[in-house]
């Protein structure tokens, strides 16, 4: 019916097929989310000959699934059943078709709404950019070793992963869930598609990146796009430019615009989607750059931004990425939020501090003042103030709401990303529009705390260890575990108000936008030493650490379970491996193996802590090492071969145990405690034999061969044995040899 029917039964059946079908109906969910993500790909009808795309024929029924699934939580229950990839071929399709059609083309509804061909670009092209995420702070398009987690997410990822899915090979036809997405993809092309696919929005795209890597060049007079921006700017200010001189040739020094300005409609471009995109970031630019020099108050600045927007939704998202980028390069001057030229965020800007310090009590980190002896005025960046100003704008009913949505994450990207109080001025000034979001404006400017203070991080990583571990006595950690670590919830709904977020939950918040992620290495291995130590010192009386020795089976020694302490070390090298692994991925743990624990075990790590005296404390401190090294290994790379990444695990771990052998030959002196090492060795030795006999398979033979002779020093005879047992070929001779040694 959706597909064949009339035209009123295909709206209800999209409009149904977006209710409760999809929202609750968790029976049916994966069949709605199915049948939506066809109806966007509707097949080409028998009889149609037109020469423009038969998409265009459903409108209206696109148009309504487009603005069903437009909410946030209704793109996380696509993501859910794997279908982003699919869905965001579909809207690039539709985006494509529908922004290269001049806005002459519109269809009336049955309830009475007028839609235009630009209104189903807009949210095609606005749900396409949430899938996309594009919004990301530019931080994360920064060069380095090891880029942040999930910034590979972009269109041509998107469609490589929707390509993928139509490979059939035995082993993929299988899995069923493998075959229902390779029938979706199916459906809509059988062919792989690619953005150079797309002319049009490629070029958009590329627009998009060359915005933030560079100022804005290449615009020249006498062009179409020239033309477009003239006409833009003078729909823009018709009332300060009187429809005589556009704006851009007072900035610029371009022509005069050819529009006349005597009516609304003929000040509109009659022109394509894709072609006004073009020229917004141009638009811009000239009236960011006449607000800096005084011939554009900021009032009519964001007037005019609004109307930019109103008339074609989709520039939203070009003017989010221009005054993004433009944020970072630090050219504009600062603006004062003082309530005359821009709004004030005074009212409650000390609430929101006072609420700030309430929620990160709990990790010890200080809050700076947001304002130094309550005088300072405050001040944002240009281009982040006009940005602000105008999203405050929008009014906060259901037809803005798929447009803030777009803005919202990005507006908080990007004042997160500036100086400190960027954000708890942006949080007050949306706190006084829309109150019910106070919660989650205080809770995001919280977290900037930590995005230019490696110490607060440093903090925050050991408030998660301690947490997690009951090593301290606040009321919100003294049971550890993790509840501790993630807590229950927060906001001033609860009893009491706001209070203190647990510190996992500000961690998870925090660590995407954390720009030097490499001393966080160090750091998570220091933290997850003192961490033994501390455990040491609580559970273990400490006349007794010079005297205990690890017992068999667990089995208590006086009134001391060393088995309860080697939980809480396993416990706390698993926090360490966790957090490790999300802050930086593979890259980092490829870092950690290859570098830091070399370089630890090399360094002379002396300690004035009572605690670590003795052998039993190192050795606690070696185990948690080897947990931790196995952790990120198995995190970073899987305990099989199934995993692309995988392929780069011989070599991580083979290096690892080529310096583990070179130190059992001699070769490499250590400054760390004997009693580290040997735990360390002896621990990882076993559970790669263990946990990851693969890992082993995949060392060289020579190299298995060398460890064993050094644990056969150690007289680990069992353990040698093991190891040259579940290395291959290479090593069974070996392997008879040590047992024959061990039976004559």
């Amino acid at each position: 019916m959706a597909v064949k029917g009339a035209e009123d039964e295909k709206i209800a059946a999209a409009t149904i097929l977006c209710g409760a079908s999809l929202i609750r109906g968790w029976n049916i969910q994966e069949h709605t989310v199915n049948f939506i993500t066809r109806l966007l790909s509707p097949p080409v009808p028998t009889d149609y000959s037109g020469k423009d795309s038969h998409l265009i024929g459903y409108a209206p029924m696109l148009n309504v699934l487009l603005v069903g699934i437009a909410p946030v939580d209704c793109v996380q229950i696509f993501s859910l059943h794997g279908m982003v990839p699919q869905l965001a071929a579909s809207s690039m399709t539709i985006c494509e078709v529908f922004g290269s059609c001049a806005p002459n083309i519109s269809w009336t509804l049955t309830t009475g709404e007028d839609i235009s061909v630009h209104a189903v670009f807009s949210n095609a092209f606005a749900l396409l950019l949430k899938l996309w995420r594009f919004n990301h702070p530019p931080i994360e398009y920064r060069v380095g070793d090891v880029p942040p987690v999930g910034c590979q997410l972009t269109p041509e990822y998107l469609l490589l992963v929707r390509n993928s899915h139509l490979v059939s090979s035995g082993n993929m036809l299988k899995d069923p869930n493998r075959r229902r997405l390779a029938t979706v993809a199916s459906s809509s092309s059988p062919n792989p598609i690619f953005v150079d696919s797309f002319p049009k929005l490629r070029v958009w795209y590329r627009q998009h990146l060359a915005c933030i890597a560079s100022t804005l060049c290449g615009l020249v007079n006498g062009t179409l796009v020239c033309q477009t921006v003239d006409v833009l700017l003078n729909m823009m200010f018709k009332k300060i430019s009187g429809g005589s001189q556009s704006l851009i040739s007072i900035t610029s020094g371009s022509s005069s615009s050819s529009g006349t300005g005597s009516e609304d409609t003929s000040l509109r471009p009659k022109l394509p989607a894709w072609d006004i995109l073009e020229a917004v970031p141009f638009v811009v630019d000239a009236a960011l750059t006449a607000c800096a020099h005084g011939r554009l108050s900021p009032r009519e600045l964001c007037t005019g931004l609004k109307d930019l927007a109103d008339f074609l939704p989709a520039s939203l998202a070009t003017i989010v990425s221009y005054f993004s980028a433009e944020v970072t390069r630090g050219v504009w001057k600062p603006v004062f939020m003082n309530g005359t030229d821009w709004p004030s965020p005074a009212a409650n800007l000390s609430n929101v501090e006072e609420q700030i310090k309430k929620i990160l009590a709990a990790t010890g980190v200080d809050v700076p003042s947001l304002a130094a002896g309550g005088s300072s005025p405050a001040i944002l960046p240009l281009p982040l103030a006009a940005f602000v100003s105008l999203t405050i704008t929008y009014k906060l009913d259901k037809a803005s709401q798929r447009f803030l949505n777009l803005a919202g994450p990005a507006l908080e990207s990007l004042a997160a990303g500036c100086p400190w109080p960027c954000m708890p001025i942006v949080a007050s000034l949306w706190t006084q529009k829309a109150k019910r979001w106070s919660d989650f404006l205080v809770f995001s400017a919280s977290r900037t705390v930590f995005l230019n203070n490696n110490h607060a991080v440093i903090q925050l990583l050991k408030s998660c260890f301690n947490a997690t571990l009951g090593l301290n006595s606040s009321s919100i950690s003294s049971n550890g575990g993790i509840g501790a670590l993630l807590g229950h919830g927060f906001g001033s709904h609860f009893y009491g108000g706001i209070s203190p977020v647990a510190p996992g939950i500000l961690y998870l918040r925090v660590y995407r936008s954390i720009r030097d992620i490499m001393f966080l290495r160090e750091e998570i291995v220091s933290l997850l030493m003192q961490s033994i130590s501390d455990i040491a010192r609580n559970e273990l009386p400490r006349q007794r650490l010079n005297k205990l020795k690890i017992p068999k089976n667990g089995k208590k020694f006086g009134n001391v379970s060393l088995a309860a302490t080697m939980t809480r070390v396993k416990l706390a090298a698993l926090l360490g491996a966790s957090l490790l692994w999300l802050s930086g991925g593979s890259g980092l743990v490829q870092s950690l193996i290859k570098e830091t624990l070399p370089s630890w075990f090399l360094s002379v790590n002396s300690s004035n802590q009572e605690g670590d005296k003795g052998d039993l404390v190192p050795m606690l401190k070696g185990y948690a090492l080897a947990y931790f090294a196995v952790l990120c290994g198995a995190f970073a790379s899987g305990v099989d071969s199934l995993s692309m990444a995988s392929k780069r695990r011989p070599k991580i771990i083979g290096r690892h145990v080529e310096f583990i052998a070179s130190v059992l030959d001699g070769k490499i002196s250590l400054g760390c405690d004997p009693s580290t090492w040997h735990a360390y060795v002896s621990g990882f030795v076993s559970l790669m034999v263990g946990c990851t006999p693969t890992w082993v398979y995949e060392v060289d033979a020579e190299l298995l061969k060398k460890l064993s002779k050094g644990l056969r020093q150690w007289h680990e005879q069992d353990l040698a044995l093991a190891l040259l047992s579940i290395g291959g070929v290479g090593t069974m001779g070996s392997a008879a040899e040590l047992i024959m040694e061990a039976s004559s």
